[in-house]
C-alpha cells in the first residue's frame, strides 16, 4: 500500500459527493477512481472533485490496480452485488447504509469478505463523530448511571415519487431503511440486541413504509422507543436516560456535535466535539486506520453487529407486512 489510502467511488451520486468531499480534509487519503454507468456521469464527478481516473462500468472500477479500498454509494438495492463485486477483485470494501436488504444479503458479504480476509465495514458514519464517542465515554465512566432508555427519531418531508429510490420497493425503499437504521444503529450500539420488537407503520401506495414506530426491548430491561418518516420532519434528536441522569445529543443528532449532559443532583453541562469538514472523515479515517493495522473489520462498526441491526430491520418489515420484490 502507498503512503496515502487511495479510494475508488462506486456510484457517483449525493452521497458519494459527500464522502468525497469527507476525504478530501485527510492528509493521508484522496479518491483516485470513480466509476458510473456512463462517461458523462464519471466525468462530471471527476471534474467536481479533480479525480483522474474515470471508469465507465463497476468492474472497470474494481479491478483497477491503483485503488486501496471501494467505497459502494449505489442504492440499497445494489449494496449486495457491488460489494461482493469489489471483494472478489481483492479489495477493501466500505459499504454504504443500510449494508443491505436483508439479513441475509449482509451474511453474505461478511462471509465473503472474512473468507478473502479483506476489510468491510457497514458506512453508518453517525458512530464515527467525535460527539458519539464523547456520548460513549460518558456511559462507560458512569456519568448517567445504568441506561435505562434511548429515544431517538430520524424523519424528513420528502415528495412523492412512485420511481425515486425513497419509494419504490426495487430500490428498497421505505423510511425504515433509508433514515430508520440511524436510531437502530444507536439504541443497538447501547444496549446491544434487543429480545423484543414491535413496530407499526403507515404504508404508502407504493407499499412502502412511510410512517413508523419502534419498540424494541432488551435483555436487562432497557427500552428504546425510536420513529421514523418520509412524510414529516422529526425533532431529529436523540436522548439517553440512565437511572442517575440523562444526555441528549442535539438536533440534528445524526450528525451532531453537541450535547447536555444532566447528572443527578447536579447543574446541566453543554459539551461541543466538532467533526472534521463534514463528518464523513471519520470512518473514511477510521477504514485507512484499520487496513493498515491488517484488521478486516471495525471495532465501532463490527461486522456482527451490521448483521443483527439488519436482522431487527428484517423482523419489522416482516411485521409492517412489507416485502421487496427482489426477496
Amino acid at each position: 500500500m502507498t503512503a496515502r489510502f487511495r479510494w475508488g467511488i462506486l456510484g457517483p451520486g449525493n452521497i458519494a459527493a459527500k464522502f468525497a468531499a469527507g476525504v478530501a480534509a485527510l492528509d493521508d487519503q484522496e479518491v483516485i477512481a470513480v466509476g458510473s454507468r456512463t462517461q458523462a456521469s464519471a466525468d462530471r464527478f471527476a471534474d467536481r472533485f479533480d479525480i483522474l481516473r474515470r471508469h465507465v462500468g463497476y468492474e472497470a472500477l474494481v479491478a483497477d490496480p491503483n485503488v486501496d479500498a471501494i467505497y459502494v454509494a449505489t442504492p440499497h438495492s445494489f449494496h449486495h452485488e457491488h460489494t461482493l463485486l469489489a471483494l472478489r477483485h481483492g479489495k477493501h470494501v466500505l459499504c454504504e447504509k443500510p449494508f443491505a436488504i436483508n439479513a441475509a444479503q449482509a451474511q453474505e458479504m461478511v462471509d465473503a469478505a472474512r473468507r478473502q480476509q479483506l476489510f468491510l465495514m457497514e458506512a453508518m458514519w453517525s458512530r464515527f463523530l467525535p460527539i458519539i464517542a464523547e456520548t460513549r465515554r460518558l456511559i462507560a465512566d458512569g456519568a448517567i448511571g445504568r441506561v435505562q432508555m434511548v429515544q431517538a427519531d430520524f424523519g424528513f418531508r420528502a415528495s412523492f415519487n412512485p420511481a425515486s429510490r425513497l419509494f419504490d420497493p426495487a430500490l428498497g425503499g421505505g423510511a425504515l431503511l433509508d433514515v430508520g437504521v440511524y436510531p437502530i444503529s444507536l439504541a443497538m450500539m447501547l444496549l446491544g440486541h434487543p429480545k423484543r420488537i414491535v413496530a407499526i407503520a403507515a404504508l404508502g401506495p407504493t407499499g412502502i413504509d412511510e410512517n413508523t414506530g419502534i419498540l424494541l426491548g432488551f435483555p436487562g430491561g432497557e427500552v428504546a422507543v425510536l420513529a421514523t418518516t418520509v412524510r414529516a420532519t422529526t425533532p431529529q434528536e436523540a436522548t439517553i436516560l440512565g437511572d442517575n441522569g440523562s444526555i441528549r445529543i442535539h438536533s440534528p443528532w445524526w450528525v451532531g456535535n453537541t450535547l447536555t449532559l444532566h447528572r443527578a443532583g447536579a447543574e446541566p453541562e453543554e459539551i461541543v466535539r466538532p467533526y472534521l469538514a463534514n463528518g464523513y472523515s471519520h470512518e473514511a479515517h477510521e477504514v485507512a486506520t484499520c487496513v493498515r493495522a491488517g484488521k478486516c473489520e471495525s471495532d465501532v462498526m463490527p461486522l456482527d453487529e451490521t448483521v443483527r441491526i439488519m436482522a431487527v430491520m428484517d423482523e419489522i418489515r416482516a411485521q409492517l407486512g412489507m416485502k421487496y420484490p427482489m426477496e
